[in-house]
């Protein structure tokens, strides 16, 4: 997605997403405004270098369909690259925020007041439904598909999540295991906790983002309109 003009007020927002408004059905801006109404920042996903294209899309397919808006990726040792064909353009209504190296997203994401969740099979610690959505933010991280989480996020993270297995296998693919804890967890914040919900500054950038993404030749009409500003 295409972040918004960071120099725009809060008034001038709500501004422009009148004006654009006017260029959508009436159906359409509720079904914009009914699916930002369940977005949160409150989770987040970060994944470590993801090389399989059909894994990354699939994660941000779960993101999207579950209102988790940002992904925070780091591509050290390969670019995050969602396919269209399985992401079907669900990249356009979140935010995918790149990193360099772990130690950059960590920092980034400890900066936004995050905890950092190692999701792995060989830690025992918490599951999908013990862990503490109360406690604050979190970032749920996974690693890569043969190998897991990093050992620098292992040193890193302040707790572990594991999806307790009944079979003979230990665990399960990437995609399926974020699909599962993104989905349970993001239910139980909305149940227990106060404060999921975006900020009405936060919910204003991102559907002006959303805004000019759904209306055809939105760019030239707010230039029309607004200048270059």
């Amino acid at each position: 997605m295409t972040n918004t003009e960071n120099n725009l007020s809060f008034e001038e927002l709500c501004e422009r997403i009148d004006y654009l408004s006017s260029f959508l059905l009436e159906s359409r801006t509720d079904t914009l405004n009914r699916a930002l109404d369940m977005r949160t920042e409150y989770i987040t996903v970060m994944t470590e270098n993801m090389f399989h294209a059909q894994n990354a899309s699939a994660i941000v397919r779960h993101c999207e369909a579950f209102g988790v808006q940002n992904i925070h990726t780091v591509e050290e040792l390969c670019p995050f690259l969602p396919t269209l064909n399985i992401a079907l353009g669900t990249d356009k209504w979140i935010d995918i925020n790149r990193h360099a190296t772990t130690a950059d997203a960590i920092k980034s994401l400890r900066a936004q007041g995050y905890r950092i969740i190692a999701t792995t099979p060989h830690h025992k610690s918490c599951t999908p439904e013990t862990f503490d959505v109360k406690k604050g933010k979190f970032a749920l991280v996974f690693g890569t598909e043969k190998t897991g989480v990093s050992e620098e996020i292992m040193a890193e993270a302040d707790e572990f999540l594991q999806i307790p297995m009944c079979g003979m296998v230990d665990s399960l693919n990437v995609s399926a295991s974020a699909a599962i804890l993104i989905y349970m967890l993001s239910q139980r914040m909305r149940l227990e906790c106060d404060n999921w919900q975006l900020s009405e500054e936060v919910r204003a950038r991102i559907l002006y983002d959303w805004y000019r993404f759904a209306v055809r030749d939105s760019e030239a009409l707010l230039e029309r309109k607004y200048g270059s500003k």
